[in-house]
């Protein structure tokens, strides 16, 4: 059996935040190899963290990454607040949104590198840590261009997708207003709004004016004066911007750019 050196023992506890006897024992089974007991703790604790996976993951931390042809957006989430602020998390966030920028557009489906990323975490703390979903976008770099902004608990995060002539100093502002906006927009414009939104909110205002007394005929009339409002306050170009409310967000985009696509995710919300 190999003599194992104290120093290894000191290396594969720092690396893993295990106890120093766990650590030992992982290397006398390894016959001293750092990297094979590395792999021994992984695999022993993976196990045990895998029972612990529906245990609730209310906390973490949005990240996003840009390259010239795409852009990410990922949430990974702890089960405290202290997990999810320490600098091994956030590390291990961040390398999630950097591997997510190589995998196919649309909703990403985390990859082994990925979890292994996230599964370090787990290990270390005794946390369920996940990867809650990420999604990626690619544009033309030519034609394209990318906004982020990521509030400074790291807890809400926009990415934005634009065309045209537009600055990155107002893709940032878009993105700070998408990220403070009340009521918070749902779609870039009314006419790319959910179906089912808005039928549900015409029905709940024909029955507000059919409660009222008014015939059905003369309550769909009224709403859709109603609804032209409800429109210009859940799409984001007709929304006011909300650090000069004189401007709406079309008028900031200007007419040479437009708005392609937005995501606002925030940690711990629905999907």
């Amino acid at each position: 059996m190999a003599e194992i050196n104290a120093k290894d023992v000191m290396k594969l506890r720092d690396k893993t935040g295990l106890p120093m006897m766990a650590c030992k024992a992982a290397l006398h089974e390894a016959n001293g190899d750092v990297e094979k007991a590395e792999e021994i703790l992984r695999k022993q604790l993976k196990g045990k963290m895998d029972s612990r996976a529906g245990r609730a993951a209310g906390e973490g931390a949005i990240k996003v990454a840009t390259s010239r042809e795409a852009a990410v957006i990922v949430e990974v989430r702890a089960e405290t607040d202290f997990t999810a602020k320490s600098e091994k998390f956030q590390a291990a966030a961040a390398k999630v949104a950097e591997l997510a920028i190589s995998c196919p557009s649309g909703q990403i489906a985390p990859s082994p590198a990925m979890i292994a990323a996230v599964d370090e975490v787990r290990i270390s703390t005794g946390e369920n840590c996940s990867i809650a979903r990420a999604h990626k976008l690619t544009q033309d770099p030519g034609t394209g261009a990318f906004g982020t902004y990521v509030h400074h608990d790291g807890k809400t995060g926009v990415l934005v997708q634009a065309e045209g002539s537009i600055s990155d100093e107002t893709l940032r502002d878009i993105c700070m207003h998408i990220a403070a906006a009340d009521p918070r927009p749902i779609a870039v414009t009314a006419d790319a709004l959910p179906q089912h939104v808005v039928d549900k909110e015409r029905n709940f205002r024909i029955e507000q004016a059919m409660a009222s007394g008014k015939p059905k005929e003369i309550a769909e009339k009224m709403v859709e004066g109603g609804m032209r409002k409800f429109y210009e306050e859940i799409a984001l170009v007709e929304q006011p911007f909300i650090r000069d409310p004189a401007k709406k967000i079309k008028e900031l985009v200007g007419p040479k750019a437009r708005i392609v696509a937005f995501f606002r995710w925030a940690v711990g919300e629905e999907a």
